[in-house]
């Protein structure tokens, strides 16, 4: 997963709904879930969701990967022996090609040892199970920029941004106006060129 190969795309590969998954193995119970997340914060969320849902569970190990320069992920054993957990986990994701992704996988202990080789499977299968469940979806690379326009051009701008399918991230309306918008890099170009036809609108990249 090279971080040229990731900017040089239009689009990436995300999910947009919950899954879940489980694997057996000598009485240990290991139950993967795949979470769509944008942020930190909703890792944190998320995670803090699923302890609460398993609290007698022997450990609650994970991976994330966000963004699209391949630096942002982080993994976890939460107990498990180094390397065992986080990263075989990770390796799902990286496998499916996926991005603003969490898998947790929630362990209880069935009594016998499995071994750093038979951890390294459970955890592994689980994350890829889980992932096997959970539709993949497509999305555009979206590229952030600043508007200051008159009011009086606002039906002008906003024609453009239904047009092109942009997003809203912010706006201050009033006689004179500030907008954050998301533009499709697919699309970005013919935005740009859309939006200096407006008169006496300032766009800066965010």
């Amino acid at each position: 997963m090279s971080d040229t190969k990731i900017m040089s795309q239009d689009y990436y590969n995300t999910i947009d709904k919950q899954g879940m998954a489980e694997y057996k193995d000598r009485n240990s119970k290991f139950i993967a879930y795949a979470l769509p997340i944008k942020t930190v914060d909703e890792f944190k969320a998320q995670l803090a969701q699923i302890k609460k849902e398993h609290p007698k569970a022997g450990h609650h190990c994970f991976a994330y990967r966000l963004g699209l320069d391949g630096n942002n992920f982080r993994v976890s054993d939460d107990g498990e022996p180094s390397g065992s957990a986080g990263k075989p986990i990770l390796g799902q994701i990286d496998s499916k090609q996926v991005t603003n992704v969490l898998i947790v996988v929630v362990r209880y202990f069935g009594g016998t040892l499995l071994g750093v080789p038979g951890l390294i499977n459970a955890y592994k299968t689980a994350a890829s199970f889980a992932l096997q469940v959970t539709p993949s979806v497509q999305k555009p690379v979206m590229e952030n920029y600043h508007l200051q326009f008159d009011y009086t051009q606002m039906n002008s701008l906003m024609t453009i941004i239904k047009q092109f399918d942009c997003t809203i991230l912010k706006q201050d309306i009033q006689l004179f106006c500030t907008m954050d918008i998301a533009i499709s890099k697919n699309r970005l170009q013919e935005v740009l060129f859309r939006l200096k036809d407006i008169r006496e609108i300032e766009v800066k990249k965010l």
